[in-house]
């Protein structure tokens, strides 16, 4: 499986930096994966949904480390790029 494309909204809110679109092998899109500001660090979070016990659960999730690995590495550096044009362009 190939991450084919990358696509990023950033957004302006506490911890959620951008919301992300992913395209699987020129066939497959994956919508509302967000970009989130942790205790240290960007993480990727799963597109997911609010349960009626107010919980979350993930909609679409990778089933082994390798994949999330990927998917995360893929989405942080088009989420860098993204950054880097935006802070270019307000200068």
């Amino acid at each position: 499986m190939e991450i084919t494309d990358v696509k990023i909204f950033p957004v302006n809110e506490k911890k959620v930096k951008a919301y992300v679109s992913i395209v699987l092998d020129d066939c497959f899109i994956v919508r509302d994966l967000k970009v989130i500001l942790g205790d240290s660090k960007l993480f990727v979070a799963m597109p997911s949904k609010k349960m009626k016990d107010g919980s979350y659960r993930d909609t679409v999730h990778p089933l082994d480390n390798t994949t999330r690995q990927n998917i995360e590495k893929s989405v942080l550096i088009a989420y860098g790029k993204a950054a880097n044009k935006a802070e270019e362009e307000e200068e």
